[in-house]
């Protein structure tokens, strides 16, 4: 057989073609798969249609990594974690807060706060100390089916600022979309003077408002001993899962531009590490 003539060459690439095949294979059987738990109803941070800043940057992670992202979609609730990453169904939760003892969390990727809301042509508060807010209607959050405090409920109550709060449940009418905006929503139409609201929820739903807002991060930082009102947020991994929180470690930090671009597009309100606005 002529190793010039044309039917050599033919077979040398259908040989060639083959093994190509061969190597691409297993790639595509084996491809790596990022499993994330998220609420599909949790705007700005998550909904099922991939809208929100935390599908976003899980999105940049899983393209880093070269994982195909697959999601568990859980109500965030009370049990979230235990039903979701810990009973097996996904190995990855972003937006935990720094530290939580019953995951193993990455580096923060963005630091938040609590922050007051305003309408621009009401009151300027910064601070729990404020004597102003003795007269003022202040909307609260309340966390969980039971309504509990949060912590700008716990420092209005420790100065007695007690007659005129109004709550709105975090979770809300989980039947309609975008539930946690109604406390965002009431001081735009003016039903309550002021909110004390999570950072990321009030920056984002303030700028889809038809009045302008005023968005204040609250003042002390940490109100007592021990309640703060600043938080580190993370994503969270089971706590022997070393490998990938190393992963995701590096890829947030190779993004970190592009995940502080992200956040600013979404309105969340961060701080630096002396507590000081990030502008």
């Amino acid at each position: 057989m002529c190793s010039g003539c044309p039917e050599h060459w033919a077979a040398r690439l259908a040989l060639g073609m083959a093994a190509l095949a061969l190597l691409f294979l297993p790639v595509g059987a084996n491809a790596r798969e990022l499993r994330v738990c998220a609420d599909p109803n949790n705007m700005p941070f998550s909904n099922a249609a991939g809208q929100g800043f935390e599908n976003r940057i899980v999105e940049i992670v899983a393209a880093d990594l070269g994982a195909k992202l697959t999601y568990t979609w859980w109500a965030q609730r009370r049990g979230f974690v235990r039903n979701t990453l810990k009973a097996g169904l996904c190995d990855l939760v972003p937006g935990t807060p720094a530290n939580l003892e019953m995951l193993r969390t990455t580096t923060p990727y963005y630091r938040s706060s609590y922050v007051f809301v305003t309408r621009q042509d009401g009151p300027d508060v910064a601070s729990f100390n404020d004597p102003q807010l003795r007269a003022m209607r202040i909307g609260v959050q309340l966390i969980g089916d039971d309504g509990a405090n949060s912590p700008p409920v716990q420092a209005l109550g420790r100065r007695g600022i007690v007659g005129h709060l109004v709550g709105y449940p975090v979770y809300g009418d989980y039947s309609a979309p975008n539930p946690p905006a109604r406390i965002v929503e009431a001081v735009a139409t003016g039903e309550i003077d002021l909110a004390v609201v999570w950072g990321p929820l009030a920056g984002y739903f303030a700028q889809k408002q038809k009045v302008p807002l005023r968005i204040t991060p609250v003042t002390p930082r940490i109100d007592g001993p021990q309640l703060p009102m600043i938080y580190d947020i993370s994503m969270g991994v089971r706590r022997e899962d070393d490998v990938l929180r190393g992963d995701v470690n590096s890829a947030l930090a190779r993004h970190k531009a592009e995940i502080d671009a992200l956040l600013s597009q979404y309105g969340v309100p961060r701080l630096d590490g002396s507590g000081s606005p990030v502008r």
